[in-house]
């Protein structure tokens, strides 16, 4: 069995919650730690949200609080619509909080990855969810881990395929420009990155019925899914008339444990950081022939183009059930 030892960085958010359901579930991932940060939520809520999530599917992961706010930038308001007021979906939390049975890691976020990434070397990999900016502060104090990491996994950024460019503006992806000065600092470190962005997170779609049927056949964990879906799901519903959810955070679990799903093109990623296109993400890939310097000094970094959209939710579904029977 090819173990997989992840830290899932993430602003939970109902795909990230359900993201994490995915991985605790699935036999090839070693869940190292969960570090929050600012995005769907505040971090109080997103750092909340981790630790009950973390004590409800694994209380032996700690959870490492992490950045309140971009590198440049002010933090983003809390998104109520689209992952309810609480931020997993308004499904109900216990009125007392305390970590839900979770370990809260006293080191911040970035350090926690540090020293977790150190104490692996060669071993870990970077499931990254949210804002980038936890990455880069990591990035920042100890820019040598950037060689020993295994691989950065991000779902983020949008390159045009199938004419999909953004979904918080005509340019850009919400983790990309939550913050996109970590973004393109991130982009340039020299580890093997793979940006799991909005190409092909729109393209892969739980229908009302698949969700309908993950909580009729699949237990508790399926039950969980429906509920934390229900105000994800509504929003999809009024404002594209969409009846189902785009698989945003578990496009980048899905990517993980099985690359060969998806299709990648390799070159380097810019991020714009200034503008009214501020977050756009633009690939020049190594097929381009003519230099750009704002790209060619960088490494290359791998986007994904398309996937099998239907193996991605099988996958989902398998694991969840596998999960039930064991």
């Amino acid at each position: 069995m090819n173990m997989h030892k992840v830290i899932y960085d993430t602003d939970p958010g109902v795909d990230d919650a359900m993201a994490l359901l995915f991985q605790v579930r699935h036999p090839e991932i070693e869940l190292l730690g969960i570090t929050s940060v600012f995005g769907n939520a505040t971090i109080e809520d997103t750092t909340r949200n981790a630790l009950y999530l973390a004590g409800r599917f694994a209380p032996h992961v700690p959870v490492a609080r992490g950045a309140a706010a971009p590198l440049q930038r002010t933090a983003p308001g809390p998104l109520p619509m689209i992952h309810g007021g609480n931020g997993v979906g308004d499904i109900e939390l216990p009125d007392d909080a305390g970590t839900f049975g979770a370990t809260l890691d006293p080191r911040p976020a970035h350090r926690f990855i540090i020293d977790t990434v150190r104490a692996h070397p060669g071993e870990v990999t970077l499931l990254a969810v949210g804002p980038m900016t936890n990455l880069a502060l990591a990035l920042a104090e100890d820019p040598g881990i950037a060689r020993l990491v295994k691989r950065v996994i991000i779902m983020g950024g949008a390159f045009g395929i199938h004419g999909i460019l953004g979904n918080v503006s005509p340019a850009a992806e919400a983790n990309i420009f939550n913050d996109p000065h970590a973004a393109d600092q991130v982009l340039a470190a020299p580890w093997p990155l793979t940006l799991v962005g909005l190409d092909v997170t729109q393209r892969t779609i739980m229908s009302a019925a698949y969700l309908a049927s993950l909580r009729d056949e699949v237990g508790d964990d399926g039950q969980f899914v429906w509920d934390v879906s229900r105000v994800y799901h509504r929003f999809h519903l009024s404002s594209e008339g969409l009846d189902g959810i785009y698989v945003h955070d578990s496009s980048a679990v899905a990517c993980l444990v099985r690359p060969d799903l998806y299709t990648l093109r390799s070159g380097p990623v810019r991020v714009l950081t200034e503008g009214i296109a501020i977050g756009q993400t633009i690939q020049k890939p190594l097929s381009m022939p003519v230099p750009a310097q704002a790209w060619d000094n960088r490494p290359a970094q791998s986007v994904c183009i398309a996937a099998d959209y239907a193996a991605v939710l099988e996958l989902y579904r398998a694991t969840l059930v596998a999960g039930v029977r064991a």
